[in-house]
């Protein structure tokens, strides 16, 4: 009953390539699988990283691929990072992005639009944008509920609706 697998935690693009290549191909094997979900930050911190070698193993690779960069700040995307994202694209890779939601960095709605505007430029759609996990150490980042909504229905007026992402929180229980 397994159709997908998400290969999250850390960052799986920072596995070398044959590694990569041979968890894929295993994957691959599978005939209940239908698609390979990527969660990363590599496109945006270590662009380079997408490189000729990981293209043509995204490329091979027969299952339906989608990556999904986390990306949180329009500044985050440059030439570098559009181009590795026209490389994900041309290896047949649906692109998506999601954000966290963090205090006086982009906890502004007219930030967070031109987030979604930029990203659409190089072809990734905004698909989440989560309110902060409550962990230790982080609570200067914090944005509340109340805030987070508002932000959201601004965006909504700012933005057409496939360029707004959507508002999520992970509830302890």
């Amino acid at each position: 009953s397994i159709e997908e697998v998400i290969l999250s935690g850390g960052d799986p693009l920072l596995a070398n390539d044959g590694l990569l290549s041979h968890m894929i191909d295993g994957l691959s094997c599978i005939p209940h699988l239908s698609t390979l979900r990527i969660h990363t930050r590599i496109p945006v911190v270590l662009p380079e990283r997408v490189d000729s070698g990981l293209v043509r193993i995204l490329k091979n690779c027969t299952l339906n691929k989608v990556i999904v960069l986390h990306c949180n700040h329009p500044n985050e995307i440059d030439a570098r990072v559009t181009h590795a994202c026209q490389l994900l694209s041309d290896a047949d890779c649906h692109l998506l992005n999601q954000s966290v939601l963090l205090a006086k960095v982009n906890d502004d709605a007219n930030v967070l639009a031109a987030l979604s505007r930029k990203l659409f430029n190089c072809g990734v759609l905004p698909y989440y944008l989560h309110l902060l996990d409550k962990v230790d150490g982080a609570a200067h980042f914090d944005v509340s509920l109340e805030k987070g909504r508002v932000i959201f229905k601004t965006m909504q007026s700012l933005l057409p609706g496939y360029l707004v992402p959507r508002l999520a929180a992970e509830i302890a229980g």
